[in-house]
Protein backbone atom coordinates (compact mmCIF):
# COMPACT_ATOMS: atom_id res chain seq x y z
CA UNK A 1 0.00 0.00 0.00
CA UNK A 2 1.38 3.41 -1.03
CA UNK A 3 1.37 5.07 2.88
CA UNK A 4 2.84 2.14 3.94
CA UNK A 5 5.79 2.60 1.31
CA UNK A 6 5.61 6.03 2.09
CA UNK A 7 6.48 5.76 5.48
CA UNK A 8 9.10 3.18 5.26
CA UNK A 9 10.63 5.55 2.98
CA UNK A 10 10.77 8.54 5.31
CA UNK A 11 11.88 6.38 7.96
CA UNK A 12 14.61 4.87 6.40
CA UNK A 13 16.19 8.03 4.66
CA UNK A 14 15.78 9.43 8.40
CA UNK A 15 17.84 6.51 10.14
CA UNK A 16 20.39 6.93 7.42
CA UNK A 17 20.95 10.96 8.24
CA UNK A 18 20.97 10.13 11.60
CA UNK A 19 22.85 7.31 11.90
CA UNK A 20 26.15 9.19 9.70
CA UNK A 21 25.35 11.96 12.80
CA UNK A 22 23.78 14.37 10.43
CA UNK A 23 22.31 17.15 12.93
CA UNK A 24 18.68 16.22 14.12
CA UNK A 25 17.08 19.27 12.23
CA UNK A 26 18.96 18.66 9.01
CA UNK A 27 17.71 15.53 8.83
CA UNK A 28 14.48 16.37 8.77
CA UNK A 29 15.10 19.18 6.35
CA UNK A 30 16.37 16.70 3.83
CA UNK A 31 14.14 13.90 4.43
CA UNK A 32 11.70 16.79 3.30
CA UNK A 33 13.24 17.86 0.26
CA UNK A 34 13.79 14.36 -0.77
CA UNK A 35 10.47 12.97 -0.30
CA UNK A 36 8.64 16.59 -2.06
CA UNK A 37 11.46 16.11 -5.49
CA UNK A 38 10.36 12.53 -5.68
CA UNK A 39 6.64 12.37 -4.63
CA UNK A 40 5.57 16.12 -5.11
CA UNK A 41 5.20 18.45 -8.04
CA UNK A 42 5.77 21.11 -5.80
CA UNK A 43 8.49 23.63 -5.37
CA UNK A 44 10.75 22.59 -2.67
CA UNK A 45 13.21 25.87 -2.38
CA UNK A 46 9.87 28.31 -2.55
CA UNK A 47 7.79 25.71 0.09
CA UNK A 48 10.78 25.81 2.37
CA UNK A 49 11.94 29.24 2.73
CA UNK A 50 7.90 30.02 3.47
CA UNK A 51 7.34 26.93 6.21
CA UNK A 52 10.79 27.98 8.09
CA UNK A 53 10.34 31.50 8.43
CA UNK A 54 6.28 31.38 9.38
CA UNK A 55 7.53 28.89 12.05
CA UNK A 56 10.36 30.47 12.89
CA UNK A 57 8.52 33.97 13.62
CA UNK A 58 5.76 32.20 15.43
CA UNK A 59 5.00 34.83 18.46
CA UNK A 60 3.54 31.48 20.49
CA UNK A 61 7.16 30.96 20.45
CA UNK A 62 8.50 33.61 21.99
CA UNK A 63 7.85 32.02 25.75
CA UNK A 64 10.58 29.22 24.80
CA UNK A 65 13.28 31.49 24.87
CA UNK A 66 12.05 33.34 28.01
CA UNK A 67 11.36 30.15 30.29
CA UNK A 68 14.94 28.74 29.28
CA UNK A 69 16.62 31.97 30.11
CA UNK A 70 14.86 32.21 33.23
CA UNK A 71 15.86 29.04 33.89
CA UNK A 72 19.50 29.40 32.92
CA UNK A 73 19.50 32.35 35.87
CA UNK A 74 18.24 30.08 38.31
CA UNK A 75 20.79 27.87 37.55
CA UNK A 76 23.49 29.44 38.28
CA UNK A 77 22.16 31.21 41.98
CA UNK A 78 22.55 29.51 45.16
CA UNK A 79 18.54 28.22 44.24
CA UNK A 80 19.97 24.42 45.20
CA UNK A 81 21.73 25.55 48.51
CA UNK A 82 18.47 27.29 49.62
CA UNK A 83 16.04 24.70 48.80
CA UNK A 84 18.03 21.86 50.80
CA UNK A 85 18.22 24.19 53.84
CA UNK A 86 14.56 24.89 53.30
CA UNK A 87 13.10 21.86 52.79
CA UNK A 88 15.91 19.69 55.30
CA UNK A 89 13.80 20.49 58.37
CA UNK A 90 10.11 19.13 57.06
CA UNK A 91 11.49 16.31 55.70
CA UNK A 92 13.80 14.76 58.05
CA UNK A 93 11.46 13.01 60.05
CA UNK A 94 9.63 11.09 57.29
CA UNK A 95 10.67 7.75 56.51
CA UNK A 96 13.47 8.13 54.27
CA UNK A 97 14.67 10.81 55.73
CA UNK A 98 16.60 13.68 53.41
CA UNK A 99 15.76 11.28 50.50
CA UNK A 100 12.70 13.32 49.97
CA UNK A 101 14.42 16.55 50.02
CA UNK A 102 15.54 15.10 45.93
CA UNK A 103 11.89 14.95 45.31
CA UNK A 104 10.33 17.87 46.44
CA UNK A 105 13.41 19.56 45.29
CA UNK A 106 13.30 18.65 42.15
CA UNK A 107 9.39 19.18 41.95
CA UNK A 108 9.91 22.97 43.25
CA UNK A 109 12.52 23.59 40.36
CA UNK A 110 10.99 22.10 37.77
CA UNK A 111 8.53 24.97 38.60
CA UNK A 112 10.62 27.49 37.59
CA UNK A 113 13.08 25.56 35.10
CA UNK A 114 11.29 23.64 32.74
CA UNK A 115 14.19 21.62 32.02
CA UNK A 116 14.89 17.65 33.16
CA UNK A 117 18.81 18.31 32.80
CA UNK A 118 18.72 21.43 34.40
CA UNK A 119 16.68 20.28 37.24
CA UNK A 120 19.30 17.49 38.00
CA UNK A 121 22.06 19.11 38.03
CA UNK A 122 20.92 22.36 40.24
CA UNK A 123 19.02 20.06 43.47
CA UNK A 124 21.79 17.40 42.43
CA UNK A 125 24.80 19.94 42.73
CA UNK A 126 23.81 20.42 46.91
CA UNK A 127 21.75 16.87 47.91
CA UNK A 128 24.41 14.46 46.86
CA UNK A 129 27.65 16.13 48.68
CA UNK A 130 24.72 16.67 51.62
CA UNK A 131 23.53 12.94 51.81
CA UNK A 132 26.44 11.38 50.89
CA UNK A 133 27.70 12.59 54.40
CA UNK A 134 25.01 11.93 56.11
CA UNK A 135 25.74 8.25 54.64
CA UNK A 136 22.20 7.91 52.45
CA UNK A 137 22.44 4.62 50.30
CA UNK A 138 23.88 5.01 47.00
CA UNK A 139 20.83 3.57 45.06
CA UNK A 140 18.17 5.31 46.40
CA UNK A 141 20.09 8.38 46.31
CA UNK A 142 20.75 8.67 42.79
CA UNK A 143 17.41 6.85 41.82
CA UNK A 144 15.44 9.22 43.32
CA UNK A 145 17.31 12.23 41.76
CA UNK A 146 17.36 10.55 38.39
CA UNK A 147 13.65 9.86 38.48
CA UNK A 148 12.81 13.41 40.38
CA UNK A 149 14.72 15.02 37.59
CA UNK A 150 11.84 14.09 35.30
CA UNK A 151 9.50 16.26 36.38
CA UNK A 152 11.10 19.52 34.86
CA UNK A 153 9.31 18.06 31.51
CA UNK A 154 6.23 18.27 32.95
CA UNK A 155 5.61 20.84 35.52
CA UNK A 156 5.07 23.87 34.28
CA UNK A 157 6.71 26.08 32.60
CA UNK A 158 7.63 23.06 30.56
CA UNK A 159 10.17 23.46 27.48
CA UNK A 160 8.66 19.95 25.55
CA UNK A 161 5.19 21.70 26.38
CA UNK A 162 5.85 25.05 24.29
CA UNK A 163 7.38 22.45 21.87
CA UNK A 164 4.23 20.18 21.79
CA UNK A 165 1.91 23.46 21.59
CA UNK A 166 3.44 24.88 18.65
CA UNK A 167 3.49 21.79 16.56
CA UNK A 168 0.11 20.89 17.30
CA UNK A 169 -1.28 24.45 17.82
CA UNK A 170 -2.77 24.05 20.59
CA UNK A 171 -2.72 26.67 23.65
CA UNK A 172 0.25 26.17 25.63
CA UNK A 173 -1.52 28.20 28.65
CA UNK A 174 -3.64 24.98 28.82
CA UNK A 175 -1.04 22.60 28.59
CA UNK A 176 0.68 24.23 31.37
CA UNK A 177 -2.01 24.13 33.84
CA UNK A 178 -2.81 20.52 32.71
CA UNK A 179 0.78 19.55 33.67
CA UNK A 180 0.69 20.22 36.82
CA UNK A 181 -1.68 17.77 38.84
CA UNK A 182 -0.18 14.83 36.71
CA UNK A 183 3.44 16.37 38.20
CA UNK A 184 2.38 16.80 42.11
CA UNK A 185 0.89 13.15 41.33
CA UNK A 186 4.10 11.62 40.11
CA UNK A 187 5.87 13.47 42.81
CA UNK A 188 3.99 11.65 45.38
CA UNK A 189 4.48 8.31 43.87
CA UNK A 190 8.06 8.74 44.33
CA UNK A 191 7.58 9.97 47.52
CA UNK A 192 5.63 7.11 48.56
CA UNK A 193 8.60 4.45 47.09
CA UNK A 194 11.05 6.11 49.05
CA UNK A 195 8.92 5.42 51.96
CA UNK A 196 8.21 2.13 51.34
CA UNK A 197 12.17 1.28 50.45
CA UNK A 198 13.54 3.34 53.34
CA UNK A 199 11.11 0.61 55.46
CA UNK A 200 12.07 -2.26 53.72
CA UNK A 201 16.14 -1.78 54.10
CA UNK A 202 15.64 0.14 57.42
CA UNK A 203 19.11 -1.39 58.35
CA UNK A 204 21.19 0.53 55.56
CA UNK A 205 19.25 4.06 56.31
CA UNK A 206 21.47 6.34 58.58
CA UNK A 207 19.85 7.54 62.21
CA UNK A 208 17.36 10.13 62.39
CA UNK A 209 19.67 13.36 62.62
CA UNK A 210 19.04 16.22 64.37
CA UNK A 211 15.79 17.97 64.89
CA UNK A 212 14.03 21.18 64.91
CA UNK A 213 11.55 23.01 66.57
CA UNK A 214 8.25 24.16 64.37
CA UNK A 215 9.64 28.23 64.86
CA UNK A 216 13.20 26.51 63.44
CA UNK A 217 11.11 25.40 60.44
CA UNK A 218 9.34 28.41 59.82
CA UNK A 219 12.55 29.83 59.78
CA UNK A 220 14.62 28.00 57.34
CA UNK A 221 11.70 27.90 55.32
CA UNK A 222 12.16 31.65 54.53
CA UNK A 223 14.59 30.41 52.00
CA UNK A 224 11.80 29.04 50.10
CA UNK A 225 9.73 32.41 49.14
CA UNK A 226 11.35 33.72 47.11
CA UNK A 227 11.54 30.84 44.83
CA UNK A 228 7.61 30.14 45.81
CA UNK A 229 6.90 33.58 44.81
CA UNK A 230 8.23 32.90 41.54
CA UNK A 231 6.25 29.81 40.84
CA UNK A 232 2.88 31.37 41.93
CA UNK A 233 3.59 34.37 39.87
CA UNK A 234 4.57 32.66 36.60
CA UNK A 235 2.00 30.03 37.13
CA UNK A 236 -1.08 31.73 38.58
CA UNK A 237 -0.64 34.77 36.31
CA UNK A 238 -1.52 32.01 33.27
CA UNK A 239 -4.00 30.30 35.70
CA UNK A 240 -5.81 33.50 36.49
CA UNK A 241 -5.99 34.99 32.75
CA UNK A 242 -4.03 38.14 33.18
CA UNK A 243 -0.83 37.10 31.56
CA UNK A 244 -0.14 34.52 28.20
CA UNK A 245 2.35 32.12 28.71
CA UNK A 246 5.02 34.38 27.21
CA UNK A 247 3.96 37.20 29.31
CA UNK A 248 4.27 34.99 32.12
CA UNK A 249 8.00 34.21 30.71
CA UNK A 250 8.87 37.78 30.59
CA UNK A 251 7.65 38.33 34.35
CA UNK A 252 9.78 35.11 34.93
CA UNK A 253 12.77 36.32 33.71
CA UNK A 254 12.48 39.63 35.22
CA UNK A 255 11.71 37.55 38.42
CA UNK A 256 14.75 35.59 38.52
CA UNK A 257 16.96 38.38 37.60
CA UNK A 258 15.97 40.01 40.80
CA UNK A 259 16.08 37.19 42.87
CA UNK A 260 19.61 36.61 41.76
CA UNK A 261 20.42 39.67 42.32
CA UNK A 262 19.53 39.87 46.07
CA UNK A 263 20.96 36.91 46.32
CA UNK A 264 24.33 38.66 45.27
CA UNK A 265 25.16 36.04 42.61
CA UNK A 266 24.46 37.93 39.38
CA UNK A 267 27.41 39.50 38.01
CA UNK A 268 28.46 40.40 34.94
CA UNK A 269 30.28 36.94 34.47
CA UNK A 270 27.01 35.06 35.42
CA UNK A 271 24.58 37.63 33.53
CA UNK A 272 27.13 36.27 30.45
CA UNK A 273 26.48 32.82 30.98
CA UNK A 274 22.86 32.64 31.30
CA UNK A 275 22.32 34.55 28.15
CA UNK A 276 24.54 32.60 26.09
CA UNK A 277 23.26 29.42 27.54
CA UNK A 278 19.60 30.41 26.94
CA UNK A 279 20.48 31.63 23.20
CA UNK A 280 22.19 28.08 22.56
CA UNK A 281 19.61 26.21 23.65
CA UNK A 282 16.78 28.21 22.09
CA UNK A 283 18.69 28.27 18.28
CA UNK A 284 19.03 24.39 19.06
CA UNK A 285 15.38 24.30 19.80
CA UNK A 286 13.87 25.95 17.30
CA UNK A 287 16.12 24.95 14.40
CA UNK A 288 14.79 21.35 15.38
CA UNK A 289 11.24 22.81 15.28
CA UNK A 290 12.31 24.27 11.87
CA UNK A 291 13.05 21.32 10.39
CA UNK A 292 9.67 19.49 11.88
CA UNK A 293 7.81 21.92 10.02
CA UNK A 294 9.43 21.36 6.57
CA UNK A 295 8.66 17.52 7.44
CA UNK A 296 5.14 18.23 8.45
CA UNK A 297 4.42 19.94 5.07
CA UNK A 298 6.53 17.65 3.18
CA UNK A 299 4.12 14.29 4.69
CA UNK A 300 1.07 16.49 4.01
CA UNK A 301 1.81 17.36 0.31
CA UNK A 302 2.51 13.39 -0.10
CA UNK A 303 -1.12 12.97 1.61
CA UNK A 304 1.08 10.57 3.78
CA UNK A 305 -0.49 11.66 7.64
CA UNK A 306 -3.98 11.48 5.91
CA UNK A 307 -3.94 8.38 4.40
CA UNK A 308 -2.00 6.72 7.65
CA UNK A 309 -5.20 8.33 9.35
CA UNK A 310 -7.28 6.49 7.59
CA UNK A 311 -5.65 3.21 7.57
CA UNK A 312 -5.48 3.42 11.34
CA UNK A 313 -9.33 4.26 11.33
CA UNK A 314 -9.71 1.41 8.70
CA UNK A 315 -8.06 -1.29 11.10
CA UNK A 316 -10.55 -0.54 13.87
CA UNK A 317 -8.10 -0.09 16.67
CA UNK A 318 -9.67 0.41 19.86
CA UNK A 319 -7.95 3.96 21.69
CA UNK A 320 -6.80 2.16 24.36
CA UNK A 321 -4.72 -0.70 22.10
CA UNK A 322 -3.74 2.65 19.90
CA UNK A 323 -2.73 4.65 23.28
CA UNK A 324 -0.89 1.30 24.16
CA UNK A 325 0.97 1.09 21.20
CA UNK A 326 2.22 4.55 21.22
CA UNK A 327 3.52 3.93 24.85
CA UNK A 328 5.86 1.47 23.75
CA UNK A 329 7.14 2.88 20.45
CA UNK A 330 7.82 6.43 21.84
CA UNK A 331 9.34 4.73 25.01
CA UNK A 332 11.76 2.79 22.22
CA UNK A 333 12.63 5.82 20.19
CA UNK A 334 13.64 7.64 23.74
CA UNK A 335 16.06 4.84 23.91
CA UNK A 336 17.70 6.20 21.18
CA UNK A 337 17.14 10.15 20.85
CA UNK A 338 16.07 13.17 23.06
CA UNK A 339 12.49 13.95 24.05
CA UNK A 340 12.60 17.13 21.99
CA UNK A 341 13.45 15.58 18.76
CA UNK A 342 11.17 12.04 19.23
CA UNK A 343 8.24 14.59 19.48
CA UNK A 344 8.96 17.01 16.24
CA UNK A 345 10.27 13.96 14.43
CA UNK A 346 7.04 12.08 15.28
CA UNK A 347 3.87 14.47 15.68
CA UNK A 348 3.24 15.01 11.65
CA UNK A 349 2.48 11.60 11.56
CA UNK A 350 0.75 10.95 15.21
CA UNK A 351 -1.28 13.97 15.38
CA UNK A 352 -3.86 13.08 12.87
CA UNK A 353 -4.00 9.12 14.18
CA UNK A 354 -4.49 11.18 17.86
CA UNK A 355 -7.42 13.41 16.51
CA UNK A 356 -8.89 10.23 14.25
CA UNK A 357 -9.18 8.35 17.69
CA UNK A 358 -11.32 11.13 19.15
CA UNK A 359 -8.30 11.79 21.66
CA UNK A 360 -8.20 15.58 23.66
CA UNK A 361 -4.96 16.82 22.23
CA UNK A 362 -4.15 18.47 25.41
CA UNK A 363 -4.29 15.35 27.26
CA UNK A 364 -2.16 13.38 24.90
CA UNK A 365 0.19 16.47 25.08
CA UNK A 366 0.39 15.34 29.20
CA UNK A 367 0.74 11.52 28.44
CA UNK A 368 3.27 12.31 25.85
CA UNK A 369 5.50 14.29 28.08
CA UNK A 370 5.24 11.63 30.99
CA UNK A 371 6.43 8.61 28.45
CA UNK A 372 9.29 10.90 27.15
CA UNK A 373 9.71 11.34 30.78
CA UNK A 374 10.81 7.48 31.05
CA UNK A 375 13.36 7.91 27.93
CA UNK A 376 15.34 9.97 30.35
CA UNK A 377 16.14 7.50 32.45
CA UNK A 378 16.63 4.62 30.12
CA UNK A 379 19.52 3.73 28.39
CA UNK A 380 21.61 4.40 26.11
CA UNK A 381 20.78 8.18 25.64
CA UNK A 382 18.84 9.00 29.20
CA UNK A 383 19.93 12.33 29.33
CA UNK A 384 19.59 12.25 33.47
CA UNK A 385 21.85 9.49 33.24
CA UNK A 386 24.18 10.99 31.70
CA UNK A 387 24.16 14.15 33.93
CA UNK A 388 24.43 11.89 36.89
CA UNK A 389 27.20 10.08 35.43
CA UNK A 390 29.45 13.08 35.23
CA UNK A 391 28.17 14.57 38.64
CA UNK A 392 28.08 11.09 41.22
CA UNK A 393 30.77 9.40 39.51
CA UNK A 394 28.59 6.06 39.08
CA UNK A 395 28.89 4.04 36.13
CA UNK A 396 25.76 4.52 33.68
CA UNK A 397 24.48 0.73 34.28
CA UNK A 398 24.31 1.25 38.06
CA UNK A 399 22.33 4.47 37.79
CA UNK A 400 19.61 3.32 35.29
CA UNK A 401 18.96 0.15 37.65
CA UNK A 402 18.70 2.53 40.71
CA UNK A 403 16.15 4.45 38.62
CA UNK A 404 14.33 1.53 37.44
CA UNK A 405 11.59 1.62 40.21
CA UNK A 406 10.73 5.23 39.22
CA UNK A 407 10.61 4.49 35.88
CA UNK A 408 7.66 1.99 36.43
CA UNK A 409 6.06 4.55 38.53
CA UNK A 410 5.93 6.52 36.04
CA UNK A 411 4.05 3.69 33.69
CA UNK A 412 1.56 3.45 36.62
CA UNK A 413 1.12 7.28 36.17
CA UNK A 414 0.62 7.03 32.53
CA UNK A 415 -2.26 4.04 33.37
CA UNK A 416 -3.96 6.25 35.90
CA UNK A 417 -4.35 9.18 33.40
CA UNK A 418 -5.78 6.81 30.56
CA UNK A 419 -8.24 5.81 32.82
CA UNK A 420 -9.09 8.82 34.98
CA UNK A 421 -8.23 11.72 31.87
CA UNK A 422 -9.67 13.97 34.51
CA UNK A 423 -6.32 14.65 36.11
CA UNK A 424 -5.01 16.12 33.39
CA UNK A 425 -7.98 18.19 32.33
CA UNK A 426 -9.93 19.27 35.14
CA UNK A 427 -7.80 22.07 36.18
CA UNK A 428 -7.31 23.22 32.34
CA UNK A 429 -11.11 23.55 32.44
CA UNK A 430 -11.17 25.79 35.38
CA UNK A 431 -9.02 28.60 33.86
CA UNK A 432 -10.93 32.34 33.93
CA UNK A 433 -10.12 32.57 30.26
CA UNK A 434 -9.40 30.32 27.63
CA UNK A 435 -5.70 31.99 26.78
CA UNK A 436 -3.19 31.02 24.04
Amino acid sequence: MPELFLTIFFISILLILLGTGVWVALSMVGVSAIGMLLFTSRPVGDAMATTIWGTSSSWTLTALPLFVWMGEILFRTKLSENLFRGLAPWMARLPGGLIHVNVVGCALFAAISGSSAATVATVGKMSIPELRKRNYPEKLLLGSLAGSGTLGLLIPPSIILIIYGVTVQESIAKLFIAGIIPGIMIAIFFMFYVIGWSMFNKDIMPKMGETFSFSQKIKQSGQLIPVIVLIVAVIGSIYVGIATATEAASLGVVGALILSFFQKSLNKETFKLSLLGATKTSCMIAFILAGSSFLSLAMGFTGLPRNLAIWINEMKLSPYVLIMVLTIFYIILGMFLDGISAVVLTMAIIEPMIRQAGFDMIWFGVFLVIVVEMAQITPPVGFNLFVLQGMADKDMGFIARSAFPLFLLMILAVIVIIIFPEIALWLPQQMIQPLK
